[in-house]
């Protein structure tokens, strides 16, 4: 039996996923173009999540992809890879979203909260995989073809993006970032 032998490449990943209990998409990054266009990209996560949400597993080889996922509440996040990347580097990179919303959500991770901190989401996964686009590409654009694999420690993860909050002009701020900017500072002067 021959071995088969893979040129050595750094790790990547093909995909970002979460959905909710139902199924539906909250978010998605898609880093190359196994599904190219949005019906097909539903049509995968309708198909991952009937075949996970009642498996108590964490690792699923469907569609000759390489799936690890987990759930918490009302949300199932899975990081795809292709059939012959590690599962240990595709488990890293799914405990360190995992860990990073944790801690950004302040242990709450559930869709509500998920969905009231996406921006905080985008960052993480741009912290973590490098390439791709959410959603769809803009017409014409060209894709990276797969998504490196930048950080796997949520400490620095959470991190970086904090960092990057802090940096947006009060201007570019949204309502709720100032309020809850407000908030602190309001907590820290009467702490005093």
């Amino acid at each position: 039996m021959e071995a088969l032998m893979l040129e050595p490449s750094l790790y990547t990943v093909k995909a970002i996923i979460i959905l909710d209990n139902d199924g539906e998409r909250l978010f998605a990054k898609y880093y190359d173009d196994t599904y190219p266009s949005v019906k097909e990209q539903r049509s995968f996560e309708k198909n991952i999540f009937s075949k996970t949400h009642r498996s108590d597993s964490e690792i699923a080889l469907l569609e000759g992809l390489t799936v690890v996922y987990k759930s918490s509440i009302d949300l199932y996040c899975y990081v795809i890879g292709s059939a012959h990347q590690n599962e240990l580097m595709l488990t890293a990179v799914l405990n360190c979203l995992f860990d990073s919303l944790s801690q950004m959500l302040r242990k709450n991770v559930e869709r509500r909260a998920l969905l009231d901190n996406m921006e905080g989401l985008f960052l993480a996964v741009d912290e973590i995989v490098d390439g791709g686009w959410a959603w769809d590409p803009p017409p014409g654009s060209v894709t990276s073809p797969w998504g490196v694999i930048l950080e796997s420690d949520p400490q620095q993860v959470v991190h970086r993006v904090a960092v990057r909050g802090e940096d947006v002009p009060l201007t570019e701020q949204t309502v709720s970032q100032v309020l809850q900017s407000a908030k602190e500072q309001i907590k820290w002067s009467l702490l005093r």
